[in-house]
């Protein structure tokens, strides 16, 4: 059985997120894995220990505001489950909430919950539109479509990107990198949702879950003609080719 936890469903949701959710939870029954969803509010208690996959959506500054308190108080946990290899799926202010701060125009310096070595600015435009990035999966490298809205300009040091931009502007729209890949946290600007467009990414994810239960079991291939369509689609929209 595979548990996958939805953190702040009903505040970190932009632009479909969600669907996320959906894409994990169908590729696991198409297979005949047996998979459940956890949703958990503010305030709900939930052992990390006992989930395979964690998903932290995107939110407005607002909602981000909202769950800080209830966040920080997860942040120790939080920790010890992702250095362990927790699979984690986190998107856009998800994303940035797992970092070290975010610099606000004015210089005040918002803590994150520090999870993780990066930071992020608050920049003067907005990085907005559709997106192709090139990630490398352990036997080959896959173009990743998406689309992405920020106006934080996040800086990842000498940590790995999730992916090589090939369209748009990723982390900062300077250094050419998007999201970040570490142990097993995916995090990443891109919303769309990402994963019914990329079903080789999700899989990727279900992959590790399986792995870290210390299941064998090789993942099932699946009918991905339409999913392929999708993204072959958004790859030609912008003129990318692999």
């Amino acid at each position: 059985m595979l548990t996958i936890c939805h953190l702040y469903p009903e505040l970190l949701n932009l632009y479909g997120d969600r669907g996320n959710i959906i894409t994990l939870v169908r590729r696991c029954e198409w297979r005949g894995l047996p998979v459940q969803v956890r949703e958990v509010t503010m305030g709900e208690s939930i052992d990390f220990s006992k989930i395979d996959i964690l998903f932290l959506g995107g939110g407005s500054d607002r909602e981000q505001n909202i769950i800080t308190d209830d966040l920080e108080r997860r942040a120790p946990e939080l920790n010890r489950v992702i250095e362990g290899g927790l699979v984690t799926l986190a998107i856009c202010g998800g994303y940035q909430l797992l970092g070290k701060f975010y610099r606000t125009l004015d210089g005040r310096e918002i803590p994150g919950l520090g999870l993780i070595d990066f930071h992020t600015i608050a920049g003067t435009r907005r990085l907005v539109g559709n997106i192709a990035i090139e990630i490398r999966l352990v036997e080959k490298s896959i173009a990743v479509v998406g689309f992405e809205n920020h106006s934080g300009q996040t800086f990842i040091g000498k940590l790995n990107p999730l992916g090589r931009v090939l369209r748009g502007y990723g982390n900062n729209g300077v250094d050419g990198g998007e999201g970040l890949h570490y142990k097993n946290v995916f995090g990443t600007y891109l919303h769309g949702p990402l994963l019914p467009k990329n079903p080789d990414l999700a899989d990727r994810m279900i992959g590790l879950a399986l792995k870290r239960q210390g299941t064998k079991e090789e993942l099932q291939p699946l009918d991905d003609a339409f999913e392929r369509r999708a993204n072959a689609a958004m790859l030609k929209r912008l003129r990318v080719s692999m």
